[in-house]
């Protein structure tokens, strides 16, 4: 800037003695009066202002559009927006979406087919909404009722065994190294290691530690824990403690040596003190409360 200053007071002629000694002394004094030099012999074409006024009125109009500085970053902030959107939709239908039921509730929902889902208490699902129409398969780890849409092949995967159906109501369950399946509706097609079987309405299957179980017909129209039933076929006393801690959401400590005895029946799961009260019957047990969520289950014969 300083610079800038000197060489204009320079060209108009306003140095005093000093200062034009001064700046003749700097290195670039020779180009500037090099330019100077030039520069005065050029000659400026005369100026007509009345041709060039009459020029410019008789020139046709154009018309100026202009975008304001908010209205630039409106389209700036709008395009980040979609963007950003189309972004989000697109994760939303090629990532995994996941249902779960927590431990004492159950959880319904809708496929993108508008299939229904009812997941008991303890349960996942695992699906992609991307193409879902031409492959509905979904990957279950719990119990799961569905009822699903007419529609592509449906396949529920567990880590037991694959069901798989076109459109129809049935009955899903994997715990442990128990794979239960019922045919409310339909046909169900079901793939067990290397068994496979199909089953149609009224009709179960039963697999455990790779041993088939036999399931006697039913005529019931839908699962019996959608109607706060809990019931078991030929089930040890682990996998039924496992059934109440899910559906209650408490914690059951056992202290008992003789669990080979295998139960075949139903228990209420309305209330937990009538639910517990069957089942110490049956085992030979008796419950002691140890807090809020936590029941103590010890044989009648350790309390003598």
């Amino acid at each position: 800037m300083e610079e800038n200053y000197k060489l204009a007071k320079w060209l108009a002629g306003e140095m005093t003695d000093e200062e034009l000694a001064a700046f003749q002394a700097e290195p670039d004094f020779a180009i500037y009066e090099n330019i100077k030099k030039h520069s005065s012999s050029l000659e400026t074409p005369n100026f007509d202002e009345d041709k060039t006024l009459r020029t410019i009125l008789a020139s046709p109009k154009k018309e100026i559009k202009t975008v304001s500085l908010t209205q630039n970053w409106f389209f700036r902030i709008a395009a980040v927006l979609v963007i950003g959107l189309g972004l989000f939709l697109g994760y939303q239908n090629f990532a995994t979406s996941t249902e779960y039921a927590e431990n004492g509730v159950l959880n319904s929902f809708i496929l993108p087919d508008n299939s229904e889902v009812v997941l008991n208490s303890g349960s996942k699902i695992d699906y992609k909404k991307w193409n879902w129409d031409n492959h509905r398969s979904l990957k279950l780890n719990g119990e799961a009722y569905f009822k699903v849409a007419k529609g592509q092949k449906f396949e529920v995967n567990t880590s037991l065994g694959k069901v798989t159906v076109l459109g129809t109501q049935f009955n899903v369950k994997q715990r442990d190294n128990r794979f239960d399946v019922t045919c409310y509706e339909g046909k169900v097609k079901v793939n067990y290691g290397d068994t496979e079987v199909i089953i149609t309405k009224g009709m179960s299957v039963a697999f455990e530690n790779g041993k088939s179980i036999k399931i006697p017909e039913s005529t019931i129209q839908n699962p019996e824990w959608l109607n706060n039933e809990m019931v078991f076929y030929q089930a040890n006393l682990k996998s039924i403690i496992g059934e109440f801690e899910r559906r209650f959401d408490v914690t059951l400590t056992l202290e008992s040596n003789d669990n080979s005895q295998l139960f075949t029946g139903t228990i209420p799961a309305e209330n937990i003190d009538v639910a517990l009260q069957i089942l110490s019957t049956t085992y030979h047990l008796k419950p002691t409360k140890v807090s809020k969520n936590k029941i103590l289950l010890k044989a009648v014969d350790a309390q003598k």
